[in-house]
């Protein structure tokens, strides 16, 4: 991909080139008009002195006939011959062994006597002009293409400057710091625009984003009470007597119902603490025996749905991080790889010194624009909150670990680059 000063270093490359090319035609035009003209006047001239000089030999009482002779023999592109007549001056053109040759046929008369005066001059000299001129328009060519790359540096390095500055600043942005853009003055008006449209934009997604985050914890917070009093009367309704099946069933889904919606708000809540950091305890945790102690309670489930486990867990992995947050975070991608993984699958652990991976068979690969956003997996067959993977993902930001997800072979595969 090219940058924007490279596109314009090409086209006014491709400009400079077409101008000075058109303009060799141009120059060649122009100057053998010229030369004709010169050649011309120097024509015209150079008859004038030859008549001039061969009347005033005749006049000093020289041989007018051997004088010509030895003119003619001394001047083969001036030939004198004796005419008729006197006539007006002619101009003609004539080649010659692809050679072009300007004529001028003059007349004039000595005691008498007319004769007729032809000059003739090789224009083929414009040729050679011709080549300086391309020889220099190539030149110039070079030298313009060679300053446009100085200049085209020297402008990314310094007109650029700011705009590089805010391209950095919202490559930076993130939402979680809850920091505005703030505008960077600058001496060019385009770029202050930018900025203060920038630092607005990004105040108002701060200020809604807060909102959102104070909604949700508030939210969550506040229904941890009545989700608990409703959860307690339908035990107490369980317990009393008589009730028919129909009435118990329809009771024990409501109590299923609950316990998921209970589920989704402690997991906001707990999303909330992770994005207001509240975890900030931290202490060196051995990743190994973390890891065998979170896999430990899904073994009856690996049993239930028959799936062939390979762990490949290397020892004295350690990291620096909050317990709890950490727990969280490969509890909900060992119980998702459970969850999703068919019977009779196949699910991989593997902890190496700087990456953790998880993998487990799969029909087809996930949509990764929408993996990690909250409620996007939730369903009612799995019972999820929508919020697992989600909660994976604010805690691998929390710590600026990076996780990626990849389909290949028919397996899933999560990893966590530390």
């Amino acid at each position: 991909m090219k940058k924007l000063l490279s596109r314009s270093l090409t086209v006014f490359s491709l400009y400079a080139f077409f101008v000075l090319l058109c303009s060799i035609p141009v120059y060649y035009f122009i100057v053998d008009n010229i030369w004709q003209r010169e050649i011309q006047e120097h024509n015209k001239l150079f008859a004038t002195a030859t008549s001039n000089n061969i009347i005033r030999l005749y006049r000093n009482g020289n041989a007018l006939q051997r004088d010509i002779n030895t003119w003619n023999l001394l001047q083969p592109h001036a030939i004198i011959r004796p005419a008729a007549t006197l006539r007006a001056d002619s101009l003609y053109q004539r080649i010659e062994n692809h050679s072009r040759f300007q004529g001028l046929i003059t007349w004039f008369a000595v005691d008498g006597k007319a004769y007729s005066l032809a000059v003739e001059t090789n224009q083929d000299e414009t040729h050679d002009t011709m080549m300086a001129i391309t020889l220099a328009t190539i030149v110039f060519f070079l030298l313009l293409l060679a300053g446009f790359i100085i200049l085209n540096r020297w402008v990314s390095g310094w007109l650029w400057q700011p705009f590089y500055h805010s391209l950095e600043k919202i490559t930076d942005f993130d939402l979680n710091d809850r920091k505005p853009i703030l505008p960077e003055k600058t001496d060019i008006e385009e770029f202050d625009a930018l900025n203060e449209s920038l630092h607005k934009l990004t105040m108002n997604n701060v200020m809604i984003y807060q909102q959102q985050r104070e909604f949700t914890e508030n939210a969550a917070y506040e229904l941890q009470t009545p989700l608990a009093i409703v959860e307690s009367r339908l035990d107490l309704l369980l317990q009393y007597q008589p009730l028919t099946a129909e009435q118990s069933d329809l009771v024990e889904d409501a109590v299923k119902a609950l316990m998921r919606v209970t589920h989704i708000s402690r997991n906001l809540l707990l999303l909330t603490k992770i994005e207001n950091d509240e975890f900030v305890f931290s202490e060196i945790i051995d990743l190994s025996t973390l890891i065998a102690e979170s896999t430990d309670p899904l073994i009856d489930l690996f049993s239930f749905k028959e799936l062939f486990i390979n762990q490949q867990i290397q020892a004295d992995v350690v990291v620096e991080g909050n317990r709890i947050l950490l727990e969280i975070l490969f509890n909900n991608l060992l119980l998702n790889a459970a969850k999703y993984t068919p019977e009779e699958g196949i699910l991989n652990i593997r902890l190496a010194p700087h990456y953790f991976r998880i993998s487990n068979s799969g029909t087809e690969a996930l949509d990764q624009d929408k993996l990690f956003r909250r409620f996007v997996t939730v369903s009612r067959q799995t019972g999820g909150s929508g919020l697992g993977l989600t909660l994976v993902k604010q805690i691998c930001h929390r710590y600026r670990w990076r996780i990626t997800y990849g389909f290949q072979e028919q397996m899933h595969h999560f990893t966590i680059h530390f």
